[in-house]
């Protein structure tokens, strides 16, 4: 519960305590509904958690479907109109920024229908990622790219539709405890 705030305050400059962090940052509170959501929606009580999502919704606009799987330490950074949907897979240290559509690109039922976030990747304000796409490890997402395709790890994409354009050498975690990993070279 605490590590998200603990590693928002390392992360973002402009945090300057960790009560600051809990109390301020919508996307905190978001995670705080969500997390009780997840909890209910995995137990069956599909009302009640759809009733909580809602409710974080209406008060930080920040939408989170109960079924989606959100890993540790996910900083949603200013939050407005950020969406992710039923089959979201986030993993942690993930960041993203306002405006983030994790969505379906079809009418699908059944199966995999939203894309899996992989640890470390880093999303720009207004991205679209539609589909069961796969953002790979420490990989970036440009701000307004509309993602329909895979985007393989350690790689940045931009554009609409996006395009791959450099390839990163390195992943932060933003896991207090963890000590830095050596990273080869490619």
């Amino acid at each position: 519960m605490w590590q998200t705030p603990r590693a928002i305050l390392k992360r973002d400059p402009a945090a300057h305590s960790l009560l600051e962090v809990i109390l301020t940052y919508p996307g905190v509170r978001a995670l705080f509904w969500h997390r009780i959501a997840h909890f209910l929606n995995a137990r069956h009580h599909y009302v009640l958690a759809n009733v909580l999502s809602q409710h974080a919704a209406k008060v930080t606009g920040i939408t989170i479907d109960p079924a989606a799987q959100i890993g540790q330490r996910f900083f949603i950074d200013h939050g407005i109109g950020v969406v992710i949907g039923a089959t979201a897979i986030v993993e942690d240290d993930v960041t993203i920024l306002h405006g983030v559509t994790l969505g379906a690109r079809n009418g699908v039922r059944n199966g995999r229908r939203h894309p899996i976030v992989k640890r470390g990747a880093f999303i720009g304000a207004n991205a679209q990622l539609l589909g069961p796409i796969v953002i790979g490890e420490g990989a970036k997402i440009g701000a307004g790219a509309v993602v329909l395709k895979d985007v393989p790890a350690h790689c940045t994409a931009v554009g609409n539709p996006a395009r791959l354009i450099r390839k990163t050498l390195t992943v932060m975690s933003l896991d207090p405890d963890e000590k830095p990993a050596k990273v080869k070279r490619a």
